[in-house]
């Protein structure tokens, strides 16, 4: 018997991208002016049915209640955002932005068209109005906020892990049912916001870190440990900039760090969870000093930034 819209795994998934697409849109616009590099925030997830197998196409495609078999769609919509503003709804195919049909991609790879709908809108300036034609002919035109520079995706995924490239901030499924709520989720995903901001993959390349099985060793070993701490401090400002709580940075990782016990080999790239909450406890301390002081929050390691060494 086919699966329901209701029990598909397509509509956990939709209400995942819901959850990180809120959480995106508040990390990087509420945090917009701690970041040198911007651009603009729709408040949206992209959805294509190239994504899916044909023979899943029609069940994935009714848990996000979209119709069209070809034009890539919304997927999720953060609320207040100027995708919600402008009446775009979940489901709804997208054809065309500015006077320009959506790109088609560069190659086969299933997220290559959004890749590239993702990297044409954050060449734009950050809040310049942008026309999106729908499937049913009308026209929706949107007003961006400029926003620190990421877009989001959910990856169809068990594993409890997160990365970010530069770009993008790829959230697996399984971390996104981890977090217990959306403080914590929060908490993940400000993390991997935090290693576009600071352009840590950037960073790391111009050092000459080595990235294969190197990478756990000596000085690559030690920058991209430099690297987590650092964006490890930024997460806690960040979620303090955009209202969630920053002491569920601590809670989050207490909680990562135990859940399979201790390991059998402490990976030289990562400081231990209880090195990492104690960081974390400090950061928020600092907050909390400066907001009983009736201070404004001054993150660290924004700004002008030095090479890895």
């Amino acid at each position: 018997m086919p699966a329901s819209a209701a029990t598909s795994p397509y509509a956990t998934l939709a209400a995942q991208e819901a959850r990180v697409a809120a959480i995106g849109f508040r990390l990087t616009t509420a945090n917009a002016t701690w970041c040198e590099r911007q651009q603009p925030q729709f408040g949206w997830v992209w959805g294509d049915p190239r994504l899916y197998a044909p023979e899943r196409l029609g069940e994935a495609l009714a848990a996000y209640g979209a119709s069209d078999g070809d034009a890539p769609f919304v997927a999720a919509v953060a609320p207040s955002s100027p995708a919600a503003a402008a009446g775009l709804a979940v489901g709804q195919a997208i054809t065309a932005l500015g006077d320009q049909p959506v790109p088609d991609g560069a190659d086969d790879h299933p997220f290559a068209r959004i890749t590239a709908i993702e990297t044409s809108l954050a060449a734009r300036p950050p809040t310049a109005p942008l026309a999106a034609a729908t499937k049913t002919g009308k026209t929706a035109t949107l007003t961006p906020v400029a926003g620190c520079v990421s877009d989001f995706r959910v990856e169809a995924s068990s594993r409890e892990a997160a990365v970010a490239d530069g770009r993008m901030v790829l959230v697996h499924q399984g971390l996104v049912a981890f977090a217990p709520d959306d403080d914590e989720l929060a908490a993940a995903i400000a993390h991997e916001l935090a290693h576009n901001i600071l352009r840590h993959r950037e960073r790391l390349d111009a050092a000459g870190v080595d990235r294969g099985l190197g990478k756990q060793f000596g000085r690559s070993a030690r920058l991209f440990k430099q690297t987590e701490i650092e964006a490890d401090r930024l997460s806690v400002w960040l979620l303090a900039g955009a209202g969630y709580d920053p002491d569920a940075a601590a809670r989050f990782w207490t909680r990562f760090g135990q859940r399979k016990g201790r390991p059998l080999v402490q990976a030289g790239t990562h400081p231990g969870w209880r090195e990492r909450v104690a960081l974390l406890q400090a950061e928020a301390a600092v907050i909390a000093a400066a907001r009983a002081d009736g201070e404004p929050l001054r993150p660290p390691l924004t700004g002008a930034l030095p090479p890895l060494e």
